[in-house]
């Protein structure tokens, strides 16, 4: 009985299942780049590498609280991020220069205080254009920050703030200030849900005015340095 053997070319059939390896490595990652870059989702945290945590206020309406605010983050020494709405800085050009002055992060939220989506893309644009050149004439310097009115955004939104120069910033908390929750509850929210690279929402409402010392207070013992959204992002 003959026993016969079939031999492979071991060398080249290795060689080939390396390549087709490789290959479909290479279309994994393009796939894989390419629906990230498609997807335009905003920023909501910063890095989690590091114990730092931004303030991030989005100011639109009234003042009576920002000196206070501000009075605070100076005993502190904490810098913060304040999104300003174009027709607010407009009215109140002297708060916005002087919260600069103080080394605080300027950043864009819109001139009109709308939700984009519910407009077309030429009349958003022009919206944070505008925003844009306010703020740099208050300043004299651009802004390379901006947060949507409302948090509200969709894929052609993030690409236009994109590509006019922006960051688009969200949170990770949320103090929900703006609905007058008693002092308790915005700590809570903000010192329970704490994290490295966390940005959290506030706006300049007597609860907030109110809460601040105690949460810079529990924020610092647990090792955490308050700072502006740039600084989180690094």
């Amino acid at each position: 009985m003959k026993i016969y053997y079939i031999k492979y070319p071991k060398k080249s059939f290795i060689f080939i299942i390396i390549i087709i390896a490789i290959i479909l490595f290479l279309c994994f990652l393009i796939n894989r780049s390419i629906t990230t870059f498609n997807t335009n989702e905003p920023i909501y945290k910063g890095n989690t590498d590091e114990k730092k945590i931004a303030f991030a206020c989005n100011v639109a309406w009234g003042n009576e609280f920002i000196p206070q605010m501000l009075k605070i983050f100076k005993e502190n020494n904490i810098n913060i991020t304040f999104f300003f709405e174009g027709q607010w800085a407009e009215k109140n050009p002297k708060i916005v220069k002087e919260i600069a002055e103080a080394g605080h992060e300027i950043g864009s939220h819109g001139y009109t205080h709308v939700k984009y989506t519910q407009w077309d893309k030429e009349k958003y644009s022009e919206d944070i254009k505008k925003s844009c050149e306010l703020l740099r004439e208050i300043t004299g310097v651009k802004p390379t920050l901006f947060a949507p009115p409302y948090g509200d955004f969709n894929n052609e939104v993030i690409k236009t703030a994109e590509s006019l120069g922006y960051k688009v910033i969200l949170w990770s908390i949320d103090t929900i200030d703006w609905n007058n929750p008693s002092v308790e509850n915005i700590v809570n929210r903000v010192v329970n849900k704490s994290h490295n690279g966390a940005i959290v929402l506030m706006h300049p409402t007597k609860g907030t005015v109110e809460a601040l010392p105690i949460i810079i207070k529990e924020l610092k013992s647990k090792g955490y340095t308050i700072t502006n959204v740039t600084n989180v992002l690094k």
